[in-house]
């Protein structure tokens, strides 16, 4: 089966405390999404890279791929007003019949190896959602008071959600945007498809904060 990677980056600086999107802030002398990119692309030359980007920042990151040099071949799509709206443009050209992986353009740390994992699922099962266990006690707020609840029976969700494409396509196609979808795996379950995990990473970050980009660049000088 043909394999896709859409990456949706159409994030703001807002939480980051500047006016520079998320995904072009500098990690390891980089933009951070140019390393997001590069490791789909170590993950299999068949993959092919559809990028999600708000149609005011195509020109910024075409820029910033001439002046960095950053030659990974990739399609460029326009995004919507949401994340929701983004991922359904991207899917319109994935074709049917196919797997696709969607990752958030701000978690640049993905291995390889779930990468692979994800779409030897999918492919298996119809969709590959990568996890991670808590780490922290949780609790729950019950009105005005909070309950405890057991940890082990909650998991971190990340990206890349794999799928075949066939089913998430049709999916995004019925799905209206306005409902409350929390990421790719919601949509696929409110149509009745089980949802099937795999192990992620906690070094799979998603950069919000200041704080996430610091360890992002830890890690990254750890790796090389």
């Amino acid at each position: 089966m043909k394999r896709y990677a859409l990456i949706v980056a159409g994030g703001s600086g807002t939480r980051m405390g500047g006016s520079t999107p998320k995904q072009f802030l500098v990690l390891g002398q980089r933009p951070l999404l140019m390393h997001t990119i590069s490791q789909f692309a170590s993950a299999g030359n068949s993959i092919e890279i559809i990028v999600v980007l708000p149609q005011n920042q195509i020109e910024i990151w075409t820029s910033l791929c001439s002046y960095h040099q950053f030659v990974i071949e990739h399609k460029l799509v326009a995004g919507g007003k949401t994340r929701f709206e983004s991922v359904r443009n991207g899917l319109e050209w994935v074709e049917a019949d196919s797997l696709v992986a969607i990752h958030d353009g701000v978690r640049p740390l993905i291995s390889t190896t779930i990468i692979e994992e994800s779409f030897r699922i999918a492919k298996e099962k119809g969709s590959a959602i990568a996890a991670v266990s808590l780490k922290d006690s949780i609790r729950e707020m019950v009105g005005d008071s909070t309950v405890s609840k057991n940890r082990n029976n909650y998991f971190l969700v990340q990206t890349p959600q794999t799928f075949q494409s066939t089913m998430i396509k049709k999916y995004y196609g019925l799905a209206k945007s306005k409902e409350s979808f929390t990421d790719d795996a919601s949509v696929y379950e409110f149509f009745g498809e089980n949802v099937t995990l795999i192990q992620g990473d906690y070094k799979n970050l998603k950069i919000t904060t200041p704080e996430d980009l610091i360890i992002a660049q830890a890690l990254l000088n750890n790796n090389t």
